[in-house]
């Protein structure tokens, strides 16, 4: 199976932006993002690594540099992208270098590949106010870093909690993430979620 890279940089396209995000597990990311009122499509990938088209298994291997994330098209009049990351800081820990729980490896880091220089201004402006708010006690290890490539992964990793509820994983892992969602930032689900 042969991936596309996704290569617009700026992140817009019309009335749209992209995002792409890296917290963990890409189908925790992908469960809660799904239901943001404004997000209007994720898709869960590959980027930051240096190997065209990887695998899942290359990826999980570590041996591509890629990390597991989510390329969320949205609607910025509905959701902006500071919103995005005010979520993306709550559902994910970003003071675990290379891990998020029981997952270890550089494909699991905490990252922000920007699609523009307002995105990586609004990605450094949340940081700090996060550090400032001392809502972890420990210190963020977040990469921002510029956009490059998105590899979409295989067909099967989409949607994968909507698809999977009660494979153990999403029952112990990702649906605890979605109901600490739902319940922080009940306001902003779409409409068919509240």
């Amino acid at each position: 199976m042969t991936n596309s890279p996704t290569d617009a940089k700026d992140g817009t396209a019309g009335t749209t932006e992209i995002a792409t995000l890296g917290g963990g597990c890409f189908w925790c990311l992908e469960a809660v993002y799904e239901q943001l009122n404004g997000v209007l499509s994720v898709e869960s990938g590959y980027s930051g690594g240096h190997v065209r088209n990887p695998s899942y298994g290359d990826v999980c291997e570590g041996i591509t540099g890629h990390a597991e994330v989510v390329q969320i098209t949205f609607d910025p009049h509905v959701v902006s992208f500071r919103e995005l990351l005010e979520v993306f800081f709550v559902i994910h820990d970003p003071t675990t270098l290379n891990r998020q729980g029981a997952d270890v490896g550089t494909q699991y880091r905490s990252a922000i590949f920007y699609h523009s220089p307002e995105q990586r201004e609004t990605a450094k402006q949340v940081i700090a106010e996060v550090k400032a708010a001392k809502i972890w006690d420990d210190p963020i290890v977040t990469e921002v870093t510029p956009f490059d490539a998105f590899y979409k992964a295989e067909a099967y990793h989409q949607g994968y909690f909507r698809n999977n509820p009660n494979q153990g994983y999403c029952r112990v892992v990702i649906a605890p993430k979605v109901s600490k969602f739902r319940k922080l930032f009940v306001d902003k689900l779409k409409k068919q979620m509240a």
